[in-house]
């Protein structure tokens, strides 16, 4: 089910009637990270699985203990402890749903050896410990966020712990990889992400290019130019002259060297986009800003954070970061609160708010991370496509429509993955073999040629870095300790003089120097000198998955305009039948028009002619007969002149027209009913009776001639 569409409370509902038909007695709901299993407890208990009762308190939710960093303050919850024996001696009267992560869990079925790697988010369960657990101990295992790109390596124990109970298994994920068909086979549901637009249950997104010749072309340092250079293990710093001239692919930006007028101006590029959205909108945007790393001493979101903070200017609660690294203390409490309050209104990650988190008011996501991987990146896209009605206070009022990604990468991203479907073909990541274990394959002449040419691999690349003491120490093992000629010759040599050069490769005092060899002092390089070229344009996703820029999506409704008016009748109104203009016409009109497949809503045709005030009946005008582009204001002040030239009109009859134009700016149309309904007259004692009468009973006329006029005015009459 596509991210945000309710696997947890559809899952909730399906184990609410395992449970109450007895179908299922005791179920393990797997997770992957401890905030997502605390997240889960507390989404069962505020699930409502019969009248007036909460899940957990009609069955027993179990979890591990949490420390109090998982929690919210004064969390209300009871996170109920799982006793040992359920899992050592389960029996038949037990009934409970257990709430654990795949890393427990294979720490108690297998012990802490050959654990899953300790990258990214993940939360180490130091507590866990191995545990006889019979096959039985469950009936239904569900296995959440079952997607997830571990290695190969990684795969296999995640399998193992399915595979070591007898149970039912089902699956849960937003993107299904072939790993996860390969265990799960068949697909037993699916409820995908353009079938959930449609229906109305998320919302789809724009999207912004913005070209950085950095992020697409790398950085170039010239001789000569000033560079400051940093320790990535203690911090120094050292401000230097490069000797030489070095260009930086791209992907070393920010892993190896840092620009920061690059970052200073794609931020800068944001921010006119956040403020235009907070000027039009009331609110700023919360915005999640994707960043390459976190790292001690060279962090790319301590950077970003930095720069928002002096951008915006706004305060430090304006701007936080949420990282592994940045969240040991209360990681739940600050996601909760980037959720459910007003500040902090940008958030800067790299991994922790990728999947898994729940924040509906989300309507920037940017990217200033390169992504690989398609099930990565439909994760995280998948932040910004729930609703939001409610807003946390402050945040304003109006409806989200729509999010909108921002691609650092000049739209690579975007393209790279426009074509993406349901299931990926991804394969896990092959785990890296140990320079040991090749040569034990070379010595038992396992897959003899093609590991030998492995070997050649990883030595040619040990020689590139390892450092002249270390060549040193490789004399011993290697003639002159030139590593490359001895690479290059293996596979001849292996051929003449197999049992000398075997006897080379499996020393371990050879293999302990190849597997731990001295590297040069690694530098981070923050290029202060070198500056960066940053634009960005507008895109329109449309339904059928193009994107559109803004001269495109102009043409595109051009000719829509003028292809479709005698097959739309309330295109026809505009154009030709002016005198039919009301707001069943109007209603008609937006409905069309927001159905077409580049979404031709008010909100998408004014950023696309970059006039924001612009009524959609002079933008079809425009497009039809290239009037000029004018204002609600605009239009309305026209059409009331032309209806009430030469009539002399009482004090009270003008009153009434100043809100008769109000209320025309907003609605283009007005209706006889609306004078008994619209707060704008009811506030003012207006009924259609009263302002009938005040009008000498010709109330209907002015509506039918000003409804007229609106779309007949012509604008160059202005």
């Amino acid at each position: 089910m596509a991210t945000g569409t309710g696997k947890t409370y559809t899952v909730a509902s399906l184990i609410y009637r395992l449970l109450k038909s007895k179908s299922s007695k005791r179920i393990l709901f797997l997770v992957d990270r401890k905030a997502l299993a605390a997240q889960a407890v507390m989404e069962f208990a505020a699930y409502e699985a019969e009248n007036g009762l909460k899940f957990n308190q009609i069955y027993q939710v179990y979890s591990q203990k949490f420390q109090k960093n998982y929690l919210e303050e004064n969390e209300k919850v009871d996170f109920s402890v799982l006793p040992t024996g359920y899992l050592t001696d389960p029996d038949g009267s037990q009934v409970f749903v257990y709430v654990c992560t795949i890393q427990r869990m294979q720490i108690n079925l297998f012990g802490k050896e050959g654990m899953f790697s300790t990258s990214g988010d993940y939360d180490p369960e130091d507590d866990a410990d191995k545990l006889e657990i019979p096959i039985n101990a469950f009936d239904t295992i569900i296995a959440d966020e079952c997607h997830r790109g571990y290695t190969s390596h990684e795969i296999s124990k995640w399998r193992d712990v399915l595979d070591h109970f007898d149970a039912t298994k089902i699956g849960l994920t937003a993107t299904p990889a072939a790993h996860t068909t390969s265990f799960f086979k068949d697909i037993v549901y699916r409820y995908g992400y353009e079938q959930a637009v449609k229906d109305g249950y998320l919302v789809d997104y724009d999207a912004v290019k913005i070209d950085s010749g950095v992020r697409i072309e790398g950085i170039t340092i010239n001789e000569g130019d000033e560079v400051e250079e940093i320790n990535p293990e203690t911090g120094a710093q050292q401000l230097d002259l490069l000797e030489d001239e070095r260009h930086f692919e791209v992907s070393a930006v920010e892993r190896d060297v840092t620009a920061p007028d690059s970052n200073k101006k794609i931020i800068q590029e944001y921010a006119k986009y956040a403020l235009e959205f907070e000027k039009e909108n009331g609110r700023f945007p919360k915005t999640l800003i994707f960043a390459a790393n976190d790292l001690p001493h060279t962090s790319h979101a301590d950077q970003l954070v930095d720069l928002c903070r002096d951008i915006f200017g706004r305060g430090d609660a304006f701007v936080q970061k949420i990282t592994g690294s940045a969240t040991v203390d209360r990681p739940l409490q600050r996601i909760k609160e980037f959720r459910n309050r007003p500040e902090p209104h940008i958030v800067v990650t790299v991994d922790m708010l990728s999947t898994g988190v729940d924040i509906p008011s989300l309507e920037y996501i940017i990217f200033l991370r390169p992504v690989k991987s398609r099930i990565l990146f439909e994760q995280m896209m998948g932040r910004g496509t729930r609703l939001c009605s409610n807003f946390p206070n402050g945040m304003g009022t109006a409806p989200k429509t729509h999010f909108t990604v921002f691609d650092c990468f000049g739209g690579t991203l975007l393209e790279a993955f426009r074509n993406s479907t349901g299931i990926t073909q991804e394969v896990p990541i092959p785990p890296t073999r140990t320079i040991e274990e090749i040569t034990i394959d070379i010595s038992n002449n396992r897959d003899f040629e093609y590991n030998t040419k492995c070997l050649v691999k990883r030595l040619q690349r040990i020689n590139k870095e390892i450092t002249a003491d270390g060549r040193l120490s490789l004399a011993k093992f290697v003639p002159n300790g030139d590593l490359s000629t001895f690479a290059k010759s293996l596979m001849e040599s292996l051929d003449t003089d197999r049992i000398a050069i075997l006897q080379i490769l499996t020393n371990k005092d050879f293999i302990n120097l190849l597997m731990h060899y001295p590297k040069p002092e690694r530098k981070f390089i923050r290029a202060i000198g070198v500056e960066d070229v940053v634009t960005s344009e507008y895109l329109f996703k449309t339904t059928d998955g193009r994107e559109l820029k803004l001269e495109e999506y102009i043409k595109q409704f051009e000719k829509f305009v003028k292809e479709n008016p005698e097959h739309i009748e309330a295109l026809e109104v505009v154009l030709k039948k002016p005198a039919s203009w009301n707001t069943t016409t109007l209603r008609e009109l937006r409905t069309k028009l927001s159905q077409t497949p580049e979404k031709f809503t008010d909100d998408n045709l004014r950023k696309a002619y970059k006039y924001p005030l612009a009524d959609i009946i002079s933008m079809i005008k425009h497009a039809a007969k290239e009037e000029p582009l004018i204002s609600g204001k605009e239009r309305v002040d026209l059409a009331v002149a032309k209806v009430i030239d030469g009539r002399k009109l009482t004090s009270q009859q003008l009153e009434w027209l100043v809100l008769i134009k109000k209320h025309l700016i907003e609605n283009l149309t007005i209706e006889p009913e609306d004078f008994d309904i619209m707060p704008i007259f009811v506030n003012y004692g207006g009924s259609f009776n009263r302002i009938n009468k005040d009008f000498d009973n010709d109330l209907i006329m002015y509506i039918n001639q000003i409804n007229s006029a609106m779309p007949e005015v012509n604008a160059y009459a202005n």
